[in-house]
């Protein structure tokens, strides 16, 4: 009884507490309710007071802004007020121009209509006064002009010829000066002798029945000899002496070496020349060895190629106008030196160039063309730099000079040949030039008659007046000076003199 009582009184506790539960959470949430729409309607009503104040701000802000614009806009109006004052003002100053223009040129057109009718008088007065001229010189106007522009020109021609002979002789003065002021002291520094060798072709005998031997029985040592040497043996009937031809001066000078031996020596047979000849011509090799290591040595020009020296050693035995080239290359390199020192210039690119010019001359009976282009190929294959090759090939103009060393070497060439005893030539090359030089002087219009004077160093040349005037002959003098540089060879310089006179006979009766 009390276990289950005590259940009954526990189960009606609970329901108890869950009755009470439920009113007191009941009450609650009302409470909470109110206490949200209060705080609802305090935040509404605040927000309403808010937007009144928002409002009432954004009305006076509109009303400032408006207040703005309406003064902008009058200020703006009074601008534009004025800004049409000034513009009325220079519509009426552009009128008043626009109505001094138009004036103007009412004037100008007023002006222009009397200038046209007195130009049309004064082309009328023109007409008449030229027809009456033509009629008075009996010469129509294009033949006055013709006249006058002859009368012109022929003067000025003059004045011009004598100006160009006032310059030329002013600047020929002071380069003669001073060309030969330079060109002497090198010549005094560089004195060398006249020309005393020249290629031997002609070999005494100790007797005529030497001749004989050489010859051998039926030919045979002498073609022997021929076939041995490339030589041509020439025995004739000068008493005591042969001739040896070749227009390979290396192989006639081992042709005369060999030749000497077997004179001196008297066995001239088949197998003694052959050996005779091998060893002529190691000789002659020794010997262009040497003189191609003398000759770098003595014009101071060390470190060229072996195939260089030998070259340069071929000279020795080439003679131009009986001038040997060798002794020529020294000399010019010495020329060459000095002119290049005298000029502020390279003077080892002058040396050696000079030395080596006439390279060419070695091999130019091997090589076709002309012996300055033919060096300047060799040098360059062996290593000489382009400066120097540039010298070798234009010291006759076949090529262009590119520097003064190049030029230099060209001067050094010309002393060196043309300096008194250097060269020589024969009587037949001689008369054959001097007619060449007279042939060339009269093929020009204008020549009346040539002379050439002073050993072919000098031709005059007499022009018919009536044909070529001053200007004329100043140009004939030149014209005639550049065919002979182009069209003949010849030492040295040439001259060429122009004479023109005109001469008035009359006879007294």
């Amino acid at each position: 009884m009390d276990i289950g009582w005590t259940i009954v009184t526990a189960i009606a506790g609970i329901l108890v507490g869950g009755i009470l539960g439920y009113f007191i959470k009941q009450y609650l949430s009302e409470s909470r309710l109110k206490s949200a729409q209060t705080e609802a309607e305090q935040l509404l009503e605040d927000a309403r007071a808010g937007a009144r104040e928002i409002e009432l701000a954004a009305r006076d802000k509109a009303l400032q802004i408006r207040k703005e614009a309406e003064e902008e806009s009058r200020a703006r109006h009074r601008e534009l007020q004025q800004e049409d004052k000034r513009l009325q003002k220079r519509r009426e100053t552009l009128d008043v121009r626009l109505e001094r223009l138009e004036s103007r040129e009412r004037r100008l057109n007023q002006r222009q209509s009397r200038l046209d009718r007195r130009q049309n008088e004064l082309e009328k007065l023109y007409e008449a006064r030229t027809s009456e001229l033509e009629r008075v010189a009996n010469m129509t106007q294009e033949e006055a002009r013709e006249h006058l522009l002859q009368a012109v020109e022929e003067e000025t021609r003059q004045d011009m010829a004598r100006v160009i002979r006032e310059v030329e002789a002013q600047t020929k003065e002071e380069a003669e000066r001073r060309a030969r002021k330079i060109v002497v002291e090198a010549v005094q520094r560089i004195a060398t002798d006249q020309v005393s060798e020249t290629t031997v072709s002609i070999l005494p005998l100790p007797s005529d029945e030497m001749k004989g031997r050489i010859i051998g029985r039926g030919g045979r040592n002498i073609r022997t000899f021929e076939q041995a040497t490339g030589v041509d043996v020439v025995v004739d009937d000068t008493p005591e002496a042969i001739v040896l031809s070749c227009f390979d001066p290396v192989r006639r000078e081992v042709a005369r070496v060999a030749m000497s031996k077997l004179i001196l020596d008297g066995r001239i047979h088949p197998g003694r020349i052959e050996k005779v000849v091998d060893k002529a011509q190691e000789e002659v090799n020794a010997v262009i060895r040497e003189e191609g290591e003398r000759a770098a040595i003595e014009a101071g020009v060390p470190g060229l190629h072996p195939e260089i020296i030998r070259l340069l050693g071929r000279l020795k035995f080439r003679t131009s106008y009986g001038q040997n080239q060798l002794l020529h290359a020294i000399e010019t390199a010495h020329l060459a030196g000095v002119l290049a020192s005298e000029l502020r210039g390279n003077v080892q690119v002058a040396k050696t160039g000079a030395l080596l010019h006439d390279l060419g001359k070695a091999v130019d009976h091997e090589v076709e063309g002309p012996h300055a282009l033919i060096g300047a190929d060799l040098a360059q294959r062996y290593g000489i730099s382009q400066e120097i090759v540039n010298c070798i090939a234009a010291h006759h103009h076949e090529k262009e000079q590119q520097s003064l060393e190049a030029v230099v070497v060209e001067v050094a060439d010309a002393i060196s040949g043309a300096r008194p005893g250097a060269r020589r030539e024969s009587v037949d090359t001689y008369i054959k030039r001097v007619k060449a030089l007279e042939e060339v002087a009269g093929s020009f219009p204008g020549v009346e008659q040539s002379f050439a004077i002073q050993a072919g160093r000098e031709i005059r040349i007499i022009v018919r007046p009536d044909d070529v005037d001053d200007l004329a002959a100043i140009r004939l003098s030149k014209d005639v000076a550049r065919k002979v540089e182009e069209m003949l060879e010849y030492p040295g310089q040439i001259k060429v003199t122009v004479i023109r006179e005109t001469r008035a006979v009359d006879y007294a009766k």
